[in-house]
């Protein structure tokens, strides 16, 4: 998460006493939250016997506070034998757990990567102590994945981990809808997003109200069908942001395309079309909490004209605190005259984009009452690599890549590029109805980033 803290000499926040109140008192709870489920309290989860191996030394160089940093070690840093059926934990330097996940992040059936987020004032090193536990403890989930299908319009939806949705099984050429909420969803504390796995792959954004995780129901009747009900407010938030119609579908907050030549090329179809131009997609959750939640989206045989044949692999994650998905692409079969597009929506605001630049950073980005209607405020933005950004892009009203600002970036083949989508609403925060306030949160944002850390190994003593 990042706090904003605006002296004398900064951009006054606008908004009226009750408004002034109620973010007073959400940045209160919030932090309340964070501390009962971090330091101890009637949240803290017990500490299980075990026994130590040493000593995470945690550092953080840069002259930046780093607030709910993202610190993920490797399972060989820890020196864990391969057969091993002990589990990590961390221990902070009062003795408190520190909420973490074991991730296997290449499907061997083996762990191979701690993960968690933890606070590093700047110039400092922060000690945490690696015990090994026999039972992993259960933390709170603060993430999570959440993905459903049914196998036919008269069956109820059932939860998942992985699928493939092949080219024959377009919801318009089968009559219904498959997916809970077109596709998976992946949320934190802050804010949700959702990924339309049903042929037209765009990304959308869920505001939300509250820091807990939002219904089981989002997407489902009682009897567990598929049905349209978070397009209307609800206490957890709705879906806020529009990404086009029949006419022309924008590639959503984070979306992904390809330019070749003039022509502009989405992954996949809109969906009034009962051809798809992607063989198949297969989805994997690969984690789902309780401090990361990610999946992985591979589209093969990507066809987007005759002579061209792609693969294309994403992978968004998303962890507590920030509201914003990372997303990690590689496409293969590149010829050498292609140009990644990573798209911004321009659905509902008639604003031009406007760019932040940081030494690693660019960010393209727009805030206006963009939402349903017009109704709400909206601060929308995408944060892609300075090293691989040529440029801004404008697509047309109407089309298969339409109503979208996008990035043009450095496309090289098979070789992963990570960026940032990020979708603050006014309900979330009143104090995103001001621009100020959002550049301030967006810019602060780049900053915390770019800042590495440093992670030590000290085992103990023989």
């Amino acid at each position: 998460m990042v706090w904003l803290a605006h002296d004398e000499t900064g951009p006054p926040v606008r908004q009226n006493i009750a408004s002034l109140r109620y973010l007073i008192t959400r940045m209160f709870l919030s932090h309340l939250l964070i501390l009962l489920l971090l330091t101890g309290g009637v949240t803290s989860v017990p500490t299980p016997p075990g026994k130590k191996i040493g000593t995470l030394q945690v550092s953080n160089a840069s002259a930046v506070g780093l607030t709910q940093k993202a610190v993920r070690l490797g399972r060989k840093v820890l020196g864990l034998a391969p057969n091993t059926r002990l589990y990590p934990v961390l221990l902070d330097e009062t003795g408190q757990l520190i909420p973490a996940q074991l991730d296997d992040t290449d499907a061997d059936g083996q762990w191979d990567e701690l993960f968690w987020v933890m606070d590093i004032p700047a110039k400092t090193s922060r000690k945490l102590m690696v015990q090994l536990v026999d039972t992993l403890p259960v933390y709170p989930n603060q993430v999570r994945v959440r993905f459903g299908k049914r196998s036919s319009a008269y069956t109820p939806v059932r939860p998942l981990t992985e699928d493939t949705f092949y080219a024959h099984e377009l919801p318009i050429r089968q009559g219904y809808q498959p997916y809970q909420t077109d596709g998976p969803t992946w949320e934190n504390d802050k804010v949700g997003f959702r990924h339309y796995f049903d042929g037209r792959n765009a990304k959308d954004l869920f505001g939300k109200r509250s820091p807990a995780l939002s219904p089981d129901s989002v997407g489902l009747t009682p009897t567990r069908a598929v049905v349209d009900n978070y397009h209307v407010l609800r206490d957890w938030g709705r879906d806020v942001l529009p990404v086009g119609n029949a006419e022309g579908l924008s590639l959503g907050l984070g979306g992904v395309g390809l330019q070749i030549g003039n022509e502009l090329y989405r992954v996949g179809v809109m969906a009034t079309d009962s051809v798809h131009t992607v063989e198949s997609s297969r989805l994997r959750v690969l984690a789902s909490g309780p401090v990361r939640a990610a999946l992985e989206l591979d589209h093969r045989n990507w066809k987007p004209r005759p002579d061209r044949d792609y693969r294309l692999v994403e992978q968004p994650t998303i962890w507590p605190g920030m509201y914003a998905y990372q997303n990690t692409v590689q496409v293969h079969n590149l010829q050498g005259d292609e140009t990644l597009l990573i798209g911004l929506p321009r659905v509902a605001t008639p604003k031009s984009v406007e760019q932040l630049q940081t030494d690693d950073w660019v960010a393209l980005f727009t805030h206006d009452k963009q939402s349903y209607n017009r109704e709400h405020w909206l601060g929308l933005a995408i944060v892609v690599p300075r090293s691989l950004f040529e440029g801004v892009g404008e697509a047309p009203a109407k089309g298969p890549v339409a109503l979208s600002y996008y990035a043009r970036l450095n496309a090289r083949a098979g070789k992963p590029l990570t960026y940032y989508a990020l979708g603050s609403w006014e309900l979330s925060d009143p104090g995103f109805r001001d621009p100020a306030y959002f550049r301030e949160y967006l810019r602060q944002f780049m900053q915390q980033i770019a800042q590495p850390v440093a992670v030590k190994m000290i085992p103990n003593s023989p």
